[in-house]
């Protein structure tokens, strides 16, 4: 249960306890997750809480710039000038605020910082690799955009259509999967995942960046 109301439907303070709401599935691109996870944004922000939104799209692409209009739609500009997913353009809609690049990751974004981490040596001289490596990436970026916004509750909403193979180079069977897992296991109280189309696929990646966001 997501621990938001009290008997008495007081809201309780979250500072230091943030909530993480992931939403994921949907068997066509571009026609649910991104509305719904804005409207379960402006609902809990009516309710007093903070909130911010997450998009992760499971492209190569490192920003959405490059990607083709005519299947993925048009691109939302960020007032810091970082071309988005137009969820984005939902997100700061129905939560009346700006968000920051941070809020927005596709697959060639996180791998391009890991790259860039591992030349600047920042990873001590490990061997770097992709589990477990990039799913912490995604988690970091996750917690950087919670703590910035200093948010109650945290949406991610993970592009796609049920299933999709790219995400599991992220976010599914292999490191997206790692990265829901690991957070869920150290923040069971405080994770969430609402899938529109519900798919035991879309589950089993969404069900693996859930135990270091805690």
């Amino acid at each position: 249960m997501f621990p938001f109301s009290k008997a008495n439907d007081d809201l309780p303070a979250q500072a230091g306890n943030p909530k993480y709401i992931f939403v994921v599935g949907g068997v066509m691109s571009g026609v649910g997750k991104g509305v719904a996870a804005s409207s379960i944004g402006k609902i809990l922000k009516a309710k007093g809480l903070s909130v911010t939104a997450i998009k992760i799209d499971p492209y190569v692409n490192v920003d959405a710039g490059t990607m083709n209009p005519t299947e993925h739609g048009e691109v939302f500009v960020l007032d810091d000038g970082y071309e988005t997913d137009q969820d984005m353009g939902n997100y700061e809609r129905f939560l009346d605020e700006s968000l920051p690049e941070v809020n927005y990751m596709t697959t060639g974004r996180v791998y391009l910082e890991v790259i860039r981490r591992e030349r600047n040596l920042e990873y001590g001289g490990k061997n770097v690799e992709v589990v477990p490596d990039v799913p912490l990436e995604v988690i970091r970026r996750i917690k950087k955009a919670q703590e910035l916004a200093q948010a109650d509750v945290t949406i991610v909403e993970v592009g796609g259509t049920i299933g999709e193979y790219q995400k599991y180079y992220l976010f599914g069977s292999g490191p997206h999967a790692e990265a829901d897992e690991s957070s869920r296991c150290g923040n069971s109280d405080g994770v969430v995942r609402a899938n529109p189309r519900k798919h035991r696929r879309d589950e089993d990646q969404a069900h693996a960046v859930c135990g270091t966001l805690a």
